[in-house]
């Protein structure tokens, strides 16, 4: 008995997509499948797989499946919403890096230098094998494990680099301040990277935390939201207590987001009691987090400063802490980001997909979503009253200069910063208003009349 190739195929596409489908879906609340819904199911499949067919027959050229499935999936997410992604088998390593914070690596930031074509290292990272090893600053990576770098491209210089811990790598060096080249062999480690930072580097390589040492004004940088996010940020509030902190700082400027229980636990650092944050979904049960006591750092002032970048997990920790009255926010009405995405394993574990499964709440119950607010509504988090702080583009990139450059690790003290932050500057001034018992904008006739320095402030 003979079999038409093709209408095999087609079978085997539709059951295995049925099936995924159903997988997902899952019973009715009765346990019993609706028959004409099924057979819509079965139709829509039988689309996909004839289309899926006809493009792999007759296209102009030869087509790669598995880039045309994956197309085809990336197609299905992009019509849901903007969040929901395929993380591709290539991009799922770098994901999780991401996530967890850690990868086998030598310990720098590198770029491309666009003088000699090579690589060059923008800072490494304190406490690391290229640290120890003499890596500074500005020097140029011109070999790694013997692959001359001139025109190489950075995936492939960072690729090198990376690998098993324990592992050595050659790489020849040429230092910034003498010109000279140095061969050396760098024994890879477990690269952590650190995700609360501070002000700029001391000399013994630590981060600063206390800004404002007259005052005890601490300021905590969070770039994202990683799997140690938390746990770094308690060390760190412990060490700034132990210090004398009496007024705090949390920057959560362009920060993404991340993980939803680091973002419940870093509010949880704040708040003694009281709720953090809310879900409700189509297919999952509604959801809320309580603060509890233990563990929480109170008794001082708070302003945490965002900006149009800041979303997501940075969305659910200054909305709680405004909500509660915790912390006052500075700066910009954040970008509005209130899905929840879960993260499932297809492809059996190569590959993955972000999908949407709920949305969040203050603790007020408001929205915070942008694209599912309806008309009127608010969404995001903006300042408190007269703390609106926005910034033009061309200051936006002064910022961004200004920060990269206290982002280097140096053997000297970090210069004072070429631009004037606005937005820190006025959460400073509102602290030290809280501290001193008056208004930021209350200031003695002394400070009326004193001259200005010259526009050098803290940043």
């Amino acid at each position: 008995m003979k079999f038409d190739k093709r209408w095999v195929l087609q079978t085997i596409w539709v059951t295995v997509l049925v099936l995924l489908v159903n997988s997902v879906r899952g019973d009715d609340e009765d346990g019993k499948k609706d028959a004409k819904a099924e057979d819509e199911y079965f139709q829509l499949m039988q689309l996909f797989a004839d289309t899926f067919e006809q493009v792999e027959r007759n296209y102009v050229k030869e087509v790669d499946r598995r880039k045309l499935m994956e197309a085809a999936v990336r197609g299905m997410l992009l019509e849901l919403d903007p969040y929901s992604t395929y993380i591709s088998p290539e991009e799922l390593a770098q994901f999780n890096q991401r996530v967890e914070q850690e990868f086998g690596g030598v310990g720098i930031q590198v770029q491309i230098d666009p003088s000699s074509r090579r690589i060059m290292v923008i800072s490494p990272l304190p406490d690391t094998p290229a640290y120890t090893a003499g890596v500074r600053a500005g020097d140029l990576i011109v070999e790694i494990a013997g692959e001359d770098t001139e025109n190489m491209p950075l995936t492939r210089a960072v690729e090198l680099m990376k690998g098993p811990p324990g592992d050595d790598v050659a790489v020849k060096v040429r230092h910034m301040s003498d010109g000279e080249e140095e061969d050396l062999s760098i024994t890879r480690a477990i690269i952590q990277v650190k995700s609360v930072l501070g002000d700029h580097y001391r000399s013994d390589g630590q981060w600063e935390f206390m800004l404002d040492d007259e005052n005890k004004i601490a300021y905590v940088r969070l770039t994202q939201f990683g799997r140690q996010s938390a746990d770094e940020l308690a060390e760190v509030l412990q060490q700034l207590k132990e210090r004398g902190m009496k007024g705090l700082v949390l920057d959560l400027r362009f920060n993404p987001g991340g993980l939803l229980s680091q973002a419940i636990s870093i509010a949880d650092l704040f708040i003694e009691s009281g709720t953090i944050v809310s879900t409700e979904g189509r297919n999952s049960e509604p959801r809320t987090w309580e603060a509890s006591e233990p563990g929480t750092f109170s008794g001082f002032p708070m302003a945490v400063i965002v900006n149009r970048f800041s979303a997501s997990a940075s969305e659910i920790v200054s909305a709680c802490l405004q909500d509660h009255k915790r912390a006052v926010i500075v700066g910009e009405r954040t970008f509005g980001k209130g899905l929840v995405q879960n993260v499932v394993d297809v492809d059996q574990g190569r590959s993955a997909i972000k999908l949407t499964t709920a949305g969040y709440l203050r603790p007020s119950g408001a929205n915070i979503d942008r694209y599912t607010a309806e008309d009127n509504q608010e969404w995001g988090v903006k300042p408190n009253d007269d703390l609106e702080i926005r910034m033009s583009r061309k200051e936006l990139a002064q910022y961004s200069e200004a920060r990269r450059e206290r982002d280097i690790l140096k053997a000297d003290a970090p210069a004072e910063p070429s631009f004037e932050d606005k937005q820190l500057n006025t959460a400073l001034e509102y602290l030290k208003g809280e501290l001193s018992g008056k208004p930021a904008d209350e200031k003695s006739d002394d400070a009326k009349d004193a001259p200005k320095e010259d526009g050098k402030k803290a940043a």
